[in-house]
């Protein structure tokens, strides 16, 4: 990568500036080793989420809400989003950022458990929008479930798919790299989805449900 081109790809990443409710949502995940969305993945997902109007997002990792935060921050003022974590801690945490942030209750489903779990009991078509951050392994099986629940013309996102440029390397061939890596390819040859795979952030892949 040039110089210019480094630089340039900085600038993109600093373009758009988190205001203190989220930087203290991203220090609040960062302690608690939740890893949070970077700021222009988080500005992609903002883009998404009001391109397409999105009044019901699910979202697989609910984190400490940083994601939340900025899927909300598109989402028309009656959109609900439904976040689902494993992790006890991280959704009070994201709970603390939506009040924080002035959220309605009433706005936000934060749901313990199994994403696939709780995927399986959700409406099918049902969504605007999903977006995945949940455990890589499972990956392929959310993309199952997310398919399922989203309404045709809806956005499918998955972020961590440059896999800290892993994926990228054809000498990397662990098998959770290979996992991203053949679901990525899956999905730009899947005719149901019409893919991109935005360089922001560690890879989002962006596919809209035909």
């Amino acid at each position: 990568m040039s110089a210019n081109r480094a630089a340039s790809w900085a600038y993109a990443e600093q373009f758009i500036a988190e205001g203190p409710t989220m930087e203290a949502a991203r220090e609040r995940g960062q302690a608690l080793g939740a890893v949070p969305v970077g700021v222009a993945t988080g500005a992609a997902l903002r883009m998404l989420a009001a391109t397409g109007a999105a009044k019901a997002v699910v979202e697989i990792g609910t984190g400490a809400g940083v994601s939340g935060l900025w899927l909300l921050a598109g989402m028309p003022s009656d959109g609900v989003l439904t976040t689902i974590d494993v992790d006890a801690d991280h959704q009070r945490a994201a709970k603390e950022a939506f009040a924080e942030a002035g959220i309605a209750h009433q706005r936000t489903r934060v749901i313990l458990g199994r994403a696939l779990d709780v995927l399986a009991r959700m409406t099918d078509a049902a969504y605007d929008l999903a977006f995945v951050d949940g455990d890589k392994d499972e990956y392929p099986a959310y993309v199952r479930e997310a398919t399922r629940l989203l309404r045709p013309g809806g956005v499918l996102a998955l972020d961590n798919m440059f896999w800290h440029d892993q994926v990228a390397d054809p000498t990397a061939r662990d098998e959770r790299t290979r996992t991203l890596r053949d679901l990525g390819k899956a999905l730009r040859e899947d005719d149901a989805f019409a893919s991109a795979l935005l360089p922001v952030g560690d890879g989002l892949l962006v596919a809209v449900k035909r």
